[in-house]
């Protein structure tokens, strides 16, 4: 979609770091108003579908069972020296062979709650709110349908592991559903989400992607964050603000504001992003007047006002980007990141919002949804 005329994609990185003050008097963004089409258009859709539980599907792969959440890992791949040995990594390369029916029902239910959610808070319709409770009862409560509260058997790989930690990521995609639940009346799914974290905070698996350097890191806070929020967990949203201070800023943040570890994936134009993206989140899930997180800079002044300011330029000149093109699905990028909403509402910077606007809001690949979770922003601001 076509960048905004103040932004012309061959702007110069200094001029484009001065336009907030040119810009301050312009009003910053009614969300519900830039959105209410594209919400109700989707939602009114979604009215007429029924809900798919994970249960719907099962790979013969899985070591689980019915309820049990199952996926693969997207970069492994049959040895072609031996087909029954452990698969090998092709690293940035997914397999299309991977079961992927679990994902794909998680995402499916993302986009559907959210937005039926939103229709609901915009138009005050109960039909709306009703259809995504009805969603939450079959995911959550419905003893026929439901998911279990774990993800010991995310991104398995044949031969090696039947689940590992880093699966957690796959959860991601239940952080907006959370953040939907808390706007609905008349369910609650508090239990389910305060079991799973549990299981998040105290399995092995949770650990090890708790102490993931990279994205993998950043989203297990970012989901305990929200899963904290939703269920008055106020001792796990402390420990999340703390894990953004002293690990994801000084951890992840460069110099000069770019994140070094997903610069050097196969991807790293989009693994950016989405990290950008889960640290926003953070941000705006957790920060307080007391303890605001937008503002928390090191002694160096790393923080996410530099981290912004890193990589903003590159999504409005794409061509600007520094490093090598992602591997698969470098076209699919920039959509409309939630870090440029957030961000511009919280620094009072109305070029990230005005970027934000022209972006495509609704992708419709899988790998881009896959790596996009904040796609209804009423339900933020």
């Amino acid at each position: 979609m076509p960048l905004p005329s103040l932004l012309p994609t061959g702007l110069p990185r200094r001029t484009f770091l001065t336009l907030p003050a040119a810009l301050s008097a312009a009003p910053l963004v009614d969300v519900a108003a830039v959105d209410r089409k594209r919400i109700l258009t989707a939602a009114d859709r979604y009215l007429r579908e029924k809900p798919v539980t994970i249960t719907a599907s099962s790979s013969p792969r899985s070591a689980g069972g019915k309820h049990d959440f199952f996926s693969e890992g997207d970069y492994w791949w049959p040895d072609p020296k031996d087909p029954a040995a452990p698969y090998i990594q092709r690293d940035g390369m997914t397999n299309p062979a991977n079961f992927v029916a679990h994902r794909q029902a998680m995402i499916r239910l993302s986009l559907h709650v959210p937005a039926l959610t939103a229709a609901f808070k915009i138009t005050g319709k109960k039909s709306y709110a009703d259809h995504a409770a009805r969603h939450l009862r079959a995911w959550f409560q419905d003893e026929a349908t439901r998911m279990s509260p774990h993800l010991l058997y995310a991104q398995a790989i044949q031969g090696r592991f039947t689940g590992r930690g880093i699966g957690i990521i796959d959860t991601l995609h239940l952080v907006e559903v959370a953040r939907a639940a808390s706007l609905l009346p008349g369910v609650d799914v508090r239990p389910w989400f305060a079991q799973y974290l549990e299981w998040m905070t105290t399995h092995p698996y949770g650990h090890a992607e708790r102490d993931a350097k990279n994205n993998h890191g950043t989203c297990w806070t970012m989901q305990v964050a929200e899963f904290a929020r939703y269920t008055g967990n106020s001792k796990l949203m402390a420990l999340c603000r703390e894990r953004f201070k002293t690990l994801h800023v000084p951890g992840q943040i460069a110099a000069d504001g770019s994140f070094p570890l997903e610069l050097a994936r196969t991807k790293p134009y989009g693994y950016s992003l989405f990290n950008l993206d889960a640290m926003a989140g953070i941000c705006r899930i957790l920060a307080t007047p007391d303890d605001n997180l937008w503002q928390f800079e090191l002694p160096d002044g790393r923080g996410m006002r530099r981290a912004m300011a890193y990589m903003a330029p590159y999504i409005v000149n794409k061509k600007s980007w520094p490093k090598p093109p992602d591997v698969m699905f470098d076209d699919q990028w920039p959509v409309r990141h939630p870090s440029l909403l957030f961000a511009g509402l919280a620094f009072n910077h109305p070029a990230y919002i005005a970027i934000w606007r022209r972006l495509n809001p609704d992708p419709a690949v899988d790998e881009t949804l896959r790596n996009y979770p904040v796609r209804q922003p009423v339900l933020w601001v």
